[in-house]
């Protein structure tokens, strides 16, 4: 895909907290982005800025208030478009693994795949085995989620996205609840996919990650993008007099 047919085209994305009669809040205020088959997206921001809102909102885990996502060629946003189906093609990584903890490693990965594309099951734990072997963890795929460390499980939470084929992944702070020393192997598999081409957008306070991996950095700021660049400008030549602030705090 090109510039003038992205992958996922966000429009005027909004997104109001609370009732009528509350105090509402903007997380999202006319947010417009356009991302691109391939592109490695680091979303950077202070906390409240909006940056997991906005990554929820294109799976449509938020409903926005207003405003489009359109993901290859529909609006996920169109309640007569199958949202079931279209989330299928986005793997989605949290900051907790979500794994499932009565079902082994194996069946954690091979349930999607087998009940949602129907796959057989031989297929699927094909597939498993493979993305496991390249994460160092075919070793485990008899075990359940607590006989694995943090790393692990995150590194699980990756591959299993995977088993299900997906067009674009979207990881919320995925390093954000583990202990520093395990950091490493998690981003080490995310590089791994951006080599791989895989299109990708990442909300995380991984400064290092962003100036190494992404081709493009977004920062945002009460609910708004202000900063759109290449890492090297980004972190080199900040315009925006915000963006200079939070980078003298983080870097």
């Amino acid at each position: 895909m090109n510039a003038d047919n992205p992958l996922i085209k966000v429009t005027n994305l909004e997104k109001v907290f609370g009732k009528k009669g509350e105090i509402s809040t903007h997380a999202l205020d006319n947010v417009s982005i356009d991302i691109n088959r391939g592109d490695v997206l680091v979303v950077v921001g202070p906390s409240g800025s909006g940056k997991s809102t906005f990554l929820r909102c294109l799976n449509l885990l938020e409903v926005p208030t207003g405003g489009s996502v359109i993901f290859e060629g529909q609006d996920i946003t169109d309640p007569r478009n199958n949202i079931n189906k279209l989330r299928m093609k986005m793997g989605m990584v949290f900051q907790q693994f979500n794994l499932f903890p009565h079902m082994t490693v194996l069946k954690n990965m091979t349930i999607g795949p087998v009940k949602l594309l129907k796959k057989s099951q031989q297929e699927a734990e094909k597939t498993a085995m493979e993305l496991l072997e390249r994460v160092g963890l075919a070793d485990r795929a008899g075990s359940y989620p607590n006989q694995l460390s943090g790393g692990q499980k995150q590194r699980i939470a990756i591959v299993r996205a995977l088993c299900m084929n997906p067009d674009v992944m979207l990881f919320d702070e995925p390093t954000s609840a583990l202990d520093p020393e395990m950091v490493g192997e998690v981003l080490d598999v995310m590089k791994a996919l951006a080599k791989q081409k895989m299109t990708m957008i990442c909300v995380t306070h991984e400064m290092g990650f962003a100036r190494e991996v992404a081709s493009r950095v977004v920062f945002m700021e009460n609910g708004r993008i202000i900063e759109d660049n290449s890492p090297k400008e980004f972190f080199e030549n900040p315009t925006n007099p915000r963006l200079k602030e939070f980078l003298d705090k983080v870097l």
